[in-house]
């Protein structure tokens, strides 16, 4: 007898994930609700528990194989458990458990193919086409014996020219890019671009970095820049907003939730800072910096991954200038800040060396025109050129 576990619903409308880690082998005992699996969707990495005890029967899947909702984890044997057996509790709701005599498991389908996990993993690796074989196995399912038999792979275009690599997409890169290509099918987009004089923001900043550094923080320019768009946000309410295609309508948000992009060894995330408006330079300093640390370690939640209203990127820390930079739907606009740098740049009609940031502005055409944009760039360069205006403007 087997209790099947099989991967519940984890909200979010996630429809699949990525097999990431095991946490438990073949024999050993699990408790209930012991966390049992590492997937990753959506960005983030979500611990899975077994909402039965027992010892682990049977693992189904390798790591590094997608699995979708409802596919075969993991069988539990538990020869002390009752014929009628109760219902569980999982991650969202209640687990329906397997009766005594479970029907024979199918297979996971890739497409319409139906085909083991090892067998799904392996035909990716191989460069084998499921839909061209033809499967041993209950119910025509496809075995990795079956793939031993399959004719050899086309080679695909350039392989013919020289050595070549092949890197599987997987994990946060796969989530990037699936998320930047449905960005980019879902939206009108298009970049305008423009430079600051930031010189009186960087004494500031070089001024009050004591106080930073007592508020248990380092003082980086970003928390300046992305209160700066958020004062200029106000009056510029189509940029803080979402599209919805199906009613015809633009939805201004009235709350100003950033996303901020963060760069980890696995990929771009995005955590997002809630209430903007509401929090200090100090306080968004420490908050970034604590996103940026549960993003880098895969420890931020799914919570903390959603509601953006507006969204900031910024590359000159890498050291590049001007980009365009990808919407992050269902945001409308995303603004980069480029490498700060001293600059020779005309000042009060002479000639000076200046502290100049590039800026990079990519908004949906269809919220509205690129001359609002340019005004409303204009604004928040207005903020990072006299900070005073942010204490005089704030309410």
């Amino acid at each position: 007898m087997g209790f099947e576990f099989r991967l519940p619903d984890l909200g979010e409308g996630i429809a699949e994930v990525e097999l990431r880690k095991w946490l438990v082998a073949e024999g050993q005992q699990v408790a209930e609700h012991q966390v049992v699996v590492e997937v990753e969707s959506d960005k983030a990495v979500v611990e899975v528990p077994a909402p039965h005890g027992g010892r682990v029967a049977a693992l189904h899947g390798a790591e590094g194989d997608i699995i979708r909702v409802g596919d075969l984890l993991m069988t539990i044997a538990d020869e002390t458990a009752p014929v009628a057996r109760p219902r569980s509790t999982g991650i969202v709701g209640e687990l329906p458990e397997a009766e005594d005599t479970p029907p024979a498991a199918q297979p996971a389908a890739a497409g319409n193919v139906s085909a083991t996990p090892m067998a799904r993993r392996l035909a990716r690796e191989l460069g084998i086409d499921l839909q061209t074989i033809r499967g041993s196995g209950p119910h025509g399912c496809i075995t990795p014996e079956d793939l031993g038999k399959a004719p050899p792979a086309v080679p695909a275009a350039g392989d013919s020219f020289g050595p070549v690599e092949r890197l599987p997409l997987r994990g946060l890169r796969r989530t990037v890019a699936r998320n930047v290509l449905a960005a980019q099918q879902r939206t009108a987009f298009v970049t305008a671009m423009e430079e600051a004089d930031i010189s009186e923001l960087a004494a500031v900043r070089s001024r009050e970095q004591a106080a930073g550094e007592a508020h248990g923080t380092h003082l980086t320019f970003l928390p300046f820049f992305i209160k700066a768009v958020q004062h200029a946000l106000r009056e510029f309410p189509t940029f803080n907003a979402e599209i919805d295609d199906a009613g015809e309508t633009i939805i201004l948000k009235r709350h100003y939730h950033f996303g901020v992009a963060v760069e980890t060894p696995e990929g771009l995330m995005v955590p997002v800072l809630r209430d903007v408006d509401r929090k200090s330079i100090l306080d968004l300093a420490l908050e970034i910096q604590e996103l940026g640390k549960k993003a880098r370690e895969r420890t931020i939640t799914l919570e903390e991954m959603k509601g953006s209203s507006f969204t900031v990127t910024n590359y000159g820390h890498f050291g590049g200038l001007f980009s365009t930079p990808i919407i992050n739907w269902p945001d409308v606009a995303i603004m980069g800040f480029g490498r700060v740098a001293e600059r020779p740049w005309v000042h009060a009609g002479q000639i000076a060396i200046r502290t100049i940031l590039p800026l990079s502005l990519t908004f949906d055409h269809r919220i509205t025109d690129g001359a609002n944009a340019t005004r409303f760039l204009s604004k928040v360069i207005a903020y990072l050129e006299d900070p005073a205006l942010l204490f005089i403007e704030s309410v």
